[in-house]
């Protein structure tokens, strides 16, 4: 079927005229159309591939342990796989869990260096004030 396109992913008098026009309107169409004469076969295994990769990262199977695996038939490996897949969610949880605590021990402490700093620069201007305000009544004086 895909043999008797006019325009296909192989060395036709078509596809190398389409080439050179390309190559002649601008180099990146050239590019392009030498890119789908040699590579085009593979086109619709790359869209298959993407398209199964793309679910995967939306189904979440990238990025959580709990996604269904398959099973390989050895009962004892696969009952250790999902032993181990649940050690390392457990895990991961309790990392999490700790980052969430150093977290808020770290707000904490930057919020109290803050405050501290905050007082000092009042302390000492309330000082500078009252300074101020005595070398204005020697003068008033």
């Amino acid at each position: 079927m895909m043999q008797n396109a006019l325009i296909r992913p192989a060395w036709t008098p078509a596809t190398i005229a389409l080439m050179v026009l390309g190559f002649i309107i601008h180099p990146v169409l050239g590019l392009g159309m030498l890119a789908y004469i040699i590579w085009g076969d593979r086109l619709p295994a790359f869209k298959s591939e993407m398209r199964q990769m793309k679910d995967r990262v939306f189904d979440g199977g990238c990025a959580s342990f709990s996604s269904p695996m398959p099973r390989t038939g050895n009962v004892a490996f696969d009952e250790w796989r999902e032993s181990e897949l649940e050690r390392l969610a457990r895990e991961r949880r309790r990392l999490d869990q700790m980052r969430a605590e150093f977290d808020d021990y770290a707000r904490e402490l930057r919020r109290a260096k803050d405050k501290e700093e905050f007082d000092r620069f009042m302390a000492s201007r309330r000082d500078r004030d009252a300074r101020d305000e005595g070398n204005n009544k020697s003068i008033d004086l």
